[in-house]
């Protein structure tokens, strides 16, 4: 009789231990994963989603001496998620904001038809005193 009891409370002393230990750390791997989702929002996860590129042409640098700045973005952006977008990746403040929506355009090579791709840019107007440095010296 002796050794039947021993022999139980080993197997429930087995059961119980794996039990215990899975728990928390199912628990603990919940908590980091909400931990960096918190992380990503506050580093502005999302204007990777609304802003393509700057857009580099002979007018946009025109319109970086009167403190605009121009970029492309996605074709779901509009101006208060473009605004939200640059004021969290550079840190300025946007006074307004404007959107074109720029057609595609058909284009010809000989006998070869094609389109050139439309896009969507966005001219943005920082207050007076602010820069963005588009492109690194």
């Amino acid at each position: 009789m002796v050794i039947g009891k021993f022999l139980k409370r080993k197997k429930e002393e087995t059961k119980e231990e794996p039990k215990k230990k899975k728990e928390p750390e199912k628990k603990e791997t919940k908590q980091t994963k909400k931990e960096q989702k918190v992380s990503l929002e506050k580093k502005g996860g999302f204007a990777w989603r609304i802003l393509k590129e700057p857009h580099i042409t002979e007018k946009a640098t025109f319109l970086a001496q009167e403190n605009q700045y121009v970029f492309k973005v996605f074709p779901d952006a509009n101006k208060t998620e473009t605004k939200k977008a640059i004021e969290e990746l550079y840190g300025v403040e946007v006074e307004s904001v404007r959107i074109i929506n720029v057609p595609k355009k058909r284009r010809r090579l000989g006998r070869i038809e094609g389109w050139r791709k439309g896009y969507k840019k966005a001219v943005v107007k920082l207050k007076p005193g602010q820069k963005i440095e588009i492109i690194p010296r």
